[in-house]
């Protein structure tokens, strides 16, 4: 009984999935998921630039969603998810970069 009474709560929300604003952010899921899959790839096909501008566009859009009406918590988790994976993607190739390189050298040296 509990179940039905959240089913229906839902499906009536203003951001519920009778509404295009349900349904956007739960397709651009696949945007945070495609940079997921790429976690496994090496760090050189990191883009800097792609990945600033996911973690950018996600925090914005992540803080955008706590001031809209009416709230949309789907989009504001795909928006932190998106931004979160560009940080780490971020930090992977920084990683790569600026100190596995260093690490090699001083190996390299002994």
């Amino acid at each position: 009984m509990a179940t039905s009474k959240f089913l229906q709560v839902l499906w009536n929300h203003p951001a519920g999935p009778k509404t295009i604003h349900f349904w956007a952010p739960t397709f651009k899921w696949g945007i945070s998921i495609v940079n997921i899959s790429e976690f496994s790839k090496p760090p050189n096909s990191v883009s800097y630039p792609q990945q600033t501008a996911f973690a950018i566009a996600g925090f914005i859009g992540a803080r955008y969603c706590t001031v809209i009406t009416p709230k949309n918590w789907n989009l504001f988790t795909i928006n932190f998810a998106m931004g979160c994976t560009g940080i780490y993607q971020l930090a992977r190739k920084t990683r790569h970069d600026y100190f596995v390189d260093e690490q090699t050298a001083i190996a390299s040296d002994e």
